[in-house]
């Protein structure tokens, strides 16, 4: 069976600063793997991505390197408010860090939020990292600036009940939910480990979880949130928040869809044709994904692309299963081989010169 190319407008592909991790070669050869043809990195890097001179070096990484097209975020910080809006026609758009998670970009005063909802252009996505209380802060700067704001990784109850609140008020906001916050829930905690449990948003209770599917109809997008850490960083002393998601979200999704949870175009809206609609991605010509709906096998990090090398979905029985891509019109993976070359995914924004 053939599908499009799936869209992930959210990962980490940690280059600069963090490459023992995963850098744009790998986490690309993942996101293939995957059945993901198209990437948008965050900008919570080492440095962070917060102005032209580190933007240009992001996206010179991704050029040399990625095997899938890709996008770069700009990350929204205390002092950019005014300059980092000159940079949106080049990235896949703004991240405002509301609450603490990877990285040192959390905004903490209510001022730089606003002024950034004011200056980045209505025209470029303006996403949210905002849990609880922020989050229904930046609904209310969504509606009190009248622009568009997409909310990441959502994982509660009460969040997703408000976001249905404020669409059924035509409020401009879209949402996202990771498969991790679909697929787990705190009870998967002692089987995964308390250190490679730890992924922000936490992983919720059984009635969040249970919400998210209640309200399947205003969710937007499914998002991976691909953030690898190795083991020796999860399994010690001050583990990081973060899953690798990349190479076992469409699977997850296909299994829902054995299971009767899920139809192929619930899969193919929130992954393919909202994606591209919020984030004003252009078409990928001659782009496909060819699955085998009916596979049953057992997901194993050992066969991963990904360079963390583990996987918070380590032996779960799949029923679905990615067997090649095509990206325009190359063959770039098949039969458990990724066969694009570094550097042969393409920017979908203009070039920064």
């Amino acid at each position: 069976m053939r599908i499009p190319g799936l869209i992930d407008p959210h990962v980490h592909m940690r280059e600069p600063g963090g490459e023992h991790k995963e850098d744009w070669n790998t986490g690309t050869s993942a996101a293939l793997a995957g059945g993901v043809t198209l990437v948008m990195a965050m900008p919570n890097t080492k440095p962070p991505v917060t102005d032209t001179v580190t933007l240009k070096a992001a996206l010179a990484a991704a050029s040399s390197k990625a095997r899938c097209d890709f996008a770069g975020y700009a990350g929204a910080g205390a002092g950019n408010t005014s300059t980092v809006a000159g940079l949106a026609p080049y990235t896949a758009g703004l991240k405002m860090y509301l609450d603490q998670t990877f990285g040192d970009l959390k905004l903490n005063d209510m001022g730089d939020w606003l002024a950034h909802f004011q200056n980045w252009p209505a025209s470029s996505p303006l996403c949210v990292h905002a849990e609880g209380p922020s989050l229904a802060t930046a609904i209310l700067l969504a509606e009190l600036t009248n622009r568009p704001v997409h909310l990441c990784h959502i994982s509660l109850r009460s969040e997703i009940l408000l976001i249905k609140a404020a669409k059924q008020k035509d409020i401009p906001v879209t949402c996202e939910v990771t498969p991790h916050h679909l697929f787990l829930s705190q009870d998967d905690i002692p089987v995964i480990g308390p250190g490679r449990s730890e992924v922000r948003p936490r992983l919720a209770g059984r009635a969040d979880v249970q919400a998210l599917w209640d309200n399947l109809a205003y969710i937007d997008c499914f998002a991976t949130d691909h953030a690898p850490h190795t083991l020796a960083e999860k399994d010690g002393e001050n583990p990081p928040p973060g899953f690798p998601g990349l190479e076992s979200a469409l699977p997850l999704y296909l299994t829902a869809v054995a299971e009767g949870r899920l139809t192929l175009d619930d899969i193919l809206l929130r992954c393919v044709t909202n994606p591209r609609r919020i984030f004003h991605l252009p078409e990928q010509a001659d782009t496909y994904v060819e699955i085998d709906p009916s596979a049953r096998w057992t997901f194993s990090a050992a066969h991963t692309y990904t360079r963390c090398d583990w996987s918070p979905f380590e032996g779960y029985k799949m029923t679905g299963r990615v067997m090649a891509v095509t990206l325009h019109g190359k063959t770039v993976y098949s039969d458990g081989q990724v066969l694009a070359s570094p550097g042969y995914g393409r920017n979908v924004r203009p070039p920064l010169t």
